[in-house]
């Protein structure tokens, strides 16, 4: 189940806004009949959903690509202060696709997205790996590296964070691994792997020890890499890309047949 203005904006060429207005205005049936609460629910294997006399229906087949987003672009389909988003770089064409999770303003590197909300939703909840290149103000402390070796529990997570966050307390798992690649008085260079993808995380980590992020780059998400993308760019992933994503569905949904979901 999804709420109906989700399941619009994950299916179709609609931000989630332009969804809230069409079914507010009327333009919206389930089954033949008009739904004007953007919160209603949509079984997505029964119902019918139309928009303008127009079907929307989830693709059975999917299609994913690796962006290589640069800082200065939001991930989300509009802004209303007007800043630039990456639906503004990306071909129309991919104008429908979802985001698998979000990197920060500020962060660049690989975002995936696709146009199937399962694919995104299970890669988004994942524990597959994240791997970062971050480099921070000062030197790599003890505390740090213990922290990353064991995990770190912060009832004020908000250093790092942006102003207007609701998000107060923060568990940071252990990290995967980590490589410390330099660490001097000025500014350290880090190769970080996680498996979490929580707001802002890295950025309150290392705020939490009085380091601020200046860099911030993922450079792979499980099995894709960047590959020599060059910035602001697409591709769609490989053959061995593409068979990793499969099977890693296909466990995904063996595991929910497990927990009695359909």
């Amino acid at each position: 189940m999804m709420r109906l203005n989700k399941y619009i904006a994950h299916n179709s060429s609609y931000s989630r806004r332009e969804a809230d207005a069409a079914i507010q205005s009327g333009y919206v049936r389930i089954n033949g009949e008009i739904q004007d609460n953007p919160a209603t629910q949509v079984d997505e294997k029964k119902d019918v959903v139309y928009i303008s006399g127009k079907p929307v229906t989830p693709q059975d087949k999917y299609t994913v690509i690796v962006y290589n987003k640069p800082k200065g672009e939001l991930v989300t389909k509009t802004d209303p202060k007007g800043r630039r988003t990456i639906y503004d770089t990306l071909d129309k064409q991919y104008k429908h696709f979802v985001p698998v999770g979000r990197l920060d303003y500020a962060t660049e590197g690989v975002l995936l997205l696709t146009d199937a909300s399962k694919i995104a939703t299970a890669l988004m909840t994942s524990n597959l790996e994240r791997i970062y290149k971050v480099k921070i103000k000062g030197p790599v402390t003890n505390e740090m590296e213990g922290a990353m070796q064991n995990g770190l529990e912060l009832e004020d997570a908000s250093a790092g964070g942006h102003s207007h966050s609701t998000i107060t307390s923060m568990t940071f798992a252990p990290f995967l691994g980590y490589k410390i690649q330099k660490s001097e008085h000025n500014y350290s260079i880090l190769k970080i792997a996680i498996a979490e993808g929580q707001n802002r995380e890295i950025r309150r980590f290392f705020a939490h020890f009085g380091a601020e992020v200046a860099d911030l780059k993922r450079i792979s998400f499980a099995e894709v890499e960047l590959n020599n993308l060059p910035t602001g760019k697409t591709r769609f992933l490989t053959r061995s890309e593409y068979s990793a994503l499969f099977t890693f569905m296909k466990e995904e949904n063996k595991k929910a047949k497990e927990r009695g979901v359909k």
